[in-house]
Order: C-alpha cells, then structure tokens, then sequence
C-alpha cells in the first residue's frame, strides 16, 4: 500500500498501465527448414520480416527454424504459446496435427499452418497456388527439353506435391506431346546432398530439365555443372546457375502474414482457409533468363498471364488418372477442398504412388 500511495503520488501508476496496454503485439514463426536455405523457409522468414517492418515496432515476432516435423514440432508450438506469443504461424504440412493439438490448450493464442487442411475456433490455414506456378514451369520445360525428358525431384507424397506434379505434367503436354516425366522422392524438404544426388541420377537418365519441389539450390547447382537446364524453387535462385536457370517461381507470404496478424489485433480475425496465386502477387515468375529461345519467353509471360486472368485454370477436367478413372469431370474445375486431397497421378505419368 505505501508503495501504492508512492507511485500515485509520483503519478507513476498510470504510466507502467498505459506501457502494459502498449506490449508488442507477438508473433511466432516455425520453420521446417533453415531460414538460408534460399526456397522455402527463406521466403517464410523474409514475410516475417516484411511483417515487422509494415507494423513499425507495433509487433515483434521470434522464429525456431530447422523444426521437425512430429512431436518435435508439437514441443516448439507448445513453447511458442507459452511465451506469450498472441499469434503463431506453423509453416508445413506436416505441422497440421501438432498445431491442432496445440491450438486446443491454448484458445486464447490464435494459429495458422500452411498447406493443411484442419481448422478449428482458432486455427486457420493457409497456402499458395503452387500448382500455378509448376504450371508454368511445365510449358517452359516442354519447350526446352531436348531430349523429351523432364526430371521431376520430389519431397514428400503429399497432396500438394501431387498436385505441382501434374500440374507441370499436363503443361508440358500442352506444348510437346512426346514428352516423358521421370520422378525421384527424396522424403526431406531440405537436403542439398540428397537433392544433389537425385538431380544427377535424373540427369545420368537423359533428363535435360529439372523440375523440383525441394527446396535448396543444388538441382539448379548441378544441372548448371552438365550443361542442363531447371527452375529455381520458391525464391529467385537465378545467382546459383546463371546458364541453367530458367526462371524461378517466387512465394511471397509477407501480404497474407500482414493481412493476417492485422486481423488478429483489430479483433476481425475469423479462421479460414486462404489461397493465394498469381492474382494475389504472392506467387511471381522471376527472373526469366535472356539467354531462353524468345519463342519460350513468349510462352512463358503468356502462360503467366493467362493463369493471372483465369483464362487456364489447371485443373479443368476432363482429367483421367493413370489407373484411367476420371477423377476430374468435363467443365468441372476443383475446388479448394479437393485441391487439398489430390493423391493421384494424371494420366501419361508412367510412375506409381508412392506409399
């Protein structure tokens, strides 16, 4: 009490209630990834910084990067809540069920996990059109291939990569019916040794342009040693392989994550699941290389704008599987739902799904 009465007196009280009331607005990030790997967890790191810098000093955020997927993930999200921390952003599909069980014993935090599918009263998700941008990735290796062989490095068998798959698949078709996709899983999301390893054993097999949904530079690093051609992934990766780069296909998360963590201070913030692509400029073609044929520049920014407008929307059936079941009707156009429970080949991809 009389160190009460001091404080009044001094009319110090006020003061330490109104600095309270201004505390940083918290934001916690979780990276599968290290934030240098240069795709990925990169750009997911780079939003946040973009985040900070919009809000002014407003919000501050922290991250754990190189989290993995599983009760390890489970751990970090838990310390995240703890720490006080009023928004947190899990970053990969395989968070999904670890944010789920944390979003339950903390429902006065609000989450939001990239690429899943399970929302609650105050779990959100989030992901990007990727399909989009493989699309154009496809038009352009089917131009570009020599040999009629695409090598395609993959991460994990889960729906998004499925989907990126035969969304480059169907592209490419569109442009050189002969050609063949030739796929390697590497199950990790960031390996260079393993990614380095499998765009060799693509290429030992004919490929000439690489395709990847890894997220290191080392396919573009190797594919530049032979004399090959690739597409950079998630960030512009033209500095890693001047020659063999053929463009790369950005992600941009600052919009949704500023968009978002506004939501979340102002008391508007409602769970849902979001998508954004080429219309929404989280997701760009970077860096076109000036050493590409002009006909296949041509096609590329075409393509770009084409998919920008709504003119191509990937995956309008009819679409056949390769077991020769319609999973895609005539005129029908997925949806978001389905979107996010592709687990299927198109038909022409001559390899099984992997289990």
């Amino acid at each position: 009490m009389k160190l009460k009465s001091l404080l009044l007196g001094l009319g110090l009280v006020a003061g330490i209630s109104a600095a309270q009331a201004e505390d940083p607005f918290k934001v916690g990030f979780v990276y599968v990834g290290p934030v240098g790997d240069h795709g990925w967890s990169y750009e997911h790191n780079r939003g946040r910084e973009e985040l900070e810098k919009h809000f002014e000093g407003k919000v501050t955020t922290s991250y754990v990067e190189n989290v993995a997927e599983g009760a390890d993930a489970e751990r970090v999200i838990t310390q995240l809540a703890k720490s006080g921390n009023d928004l947190i952003f899990t970053t990969s599909f395989g968070y999904m069920n670890p944010t789920l069980k944390v979003a339950k014993r903390f429902p006065k935090t609000t989450f939001e996990h990239a690429t899943g599918y399970k929302r609650s009263k105050n779990l959100g998700t989030y992901a990007l059109r990727t399909y989009e941008g493989r699309y154009v990735s496809g038009i352009a290796a089917g131009m570009m291939t020599k040999t009629n062989k695409v090598g395609y490095i993959g991460s994990f068998p889960i729906p998004e990569v499925f989907r990126d798959i035969n969304s480059a698949y169907m592209a490419a078709k569109t442009v050189n019916p002969n050609v063949e996709f030739k796929i390697v899983w590497v199950n990790s999301w960031y390996d260079p040794g393993k990614e380095t390893d499998a765009a060799n054993a693509l290429m030992d097999q004919g490929v000439d342009v690489l395709l990847q949904h890894t997220d290191s530079p080392a396919p573009l690093i190797a594919a530049e040693k032979r004399g090959m051609r690739a597409v950079g992934q998630a960030s512009d990766m033209s500095h890693f392989a001047p020659e063999a780069h053929i463009f790369s296909v950005r992600d941009d998360w600052a919009p949704y994550y500023i968009k978002t963590t506004e939501a979340v201070i102002n008391g508007t913030y409602e769970p849902a699941d979001f998508w954004g692509g080429f219309k929404d400029d989280m997701l760009s073609i970077a860096s076109i290389n000036e050493n590409l044929p002009a006909d296949v520049k041509a096609k590329i920014k075409v393509t770009y704008d084409d998919i920008r407008s709504g003119k191509i929307s990937p995956f309008t059936g009819p679409i056949t599987n390769n077991e020769g079941k319609v999973v895609v009707e005539a005129g029908h156009t997925l949806t978001d739902t389905e979107l996010a429970q592709v687990n299927w080949y198109v038909e022409g991809i001559t390899d099984a799904i992997p289990h």
